[in-house]
């Protein structure tokens, strides 16, 4: 690592004692969220932070690695969407362990990399809950940027979005019904699409 990303660390894990917010810490912890250190630092302190680093590969890679709630945030903030390999997409996944960090990586950073549809899709049909809910996000927010899928990817989206909504697992068809509204928000003929799959699983607005 080079010097100035390991002084550029050790500075904002430090900064971290300062934001601690334990209230919010406990209460994630209570809720089963666990990280070895979980400073519960505020979302708008964190986004403070990245706007002052800039985007910074090398320091993203870093930030990811430690177990430390904060730290992986950062990293999906920082870390420019372009250096975004489809290998350290594995990499990272691996270690995301809550629904928060999969909502987050697909928001701040997975929505923005050139292969995010094809993460999406290979994701929503994946067995594993936090791939489910990353990629029910991502391609949310590909929906809400008016990229219309195609007409394989709208039967494979309509498919995979009825199984999850039937399912067992809360987050999964929370993202999944977000995900449909943001489908049916496309156009009337989507709209109508979404209603006649979806009709009987989840309310339109």
């Amino acid at each position: 690592m080079k010097e100035e990303t390991h002084n550029k660390l050790k500075e904002i894990k430090q900064s971290f004692r300062l934001l601690m917010n334990g209230p919010t810490s406990q209460s994630m912890k209570d809720k089963g969220i666990a990280y070895k250190i979980n400073w519960g630092v505020p979302f708008i302190a964190l986004k403070q932070q990245a706007e002052e680093y800039g985007k910074d590969y090398e320091l993203a890679i870093e930030l990811w690695k430690e177990d430390i709630r904060e730290c992986k945030i950062l990293a999906t903030m920082i870390m420019p969407a372009e250096k975004m390999l489809p290998e350290i997409v594995d990499v990272w996944m691996e270690s995301v362990r809550t629904q928060e960090m999969a909502e987050l990586i697909a928001f701040n950073l997975l929505q923005n990399v050139e292969f995010a549809p094809v993460l999406a899709y290979q994701w929503i049909a994946s067995d594993d809950n936090l791939y489910q809910i990353t990629g029910y996000s991502i391609l949310g927010r590909l929906f809400m940027k008016g990229q219309e899928p195609n007409e394989r990817g709208i039967n494979e989206f309509l498919d995979q979005a009825a199984v999850a909504l039937q399912g067992d697992n809360m987050g999964v068809k929370h993202a999944a019904a977000n995900c449909a509204q943001r489908f049916a928000q496309l156009g009337i003929v989507y709209e109508r699409m979404a209603k006649s799959a979806l009709k009987d699983l989840i309310e339109f607005f």
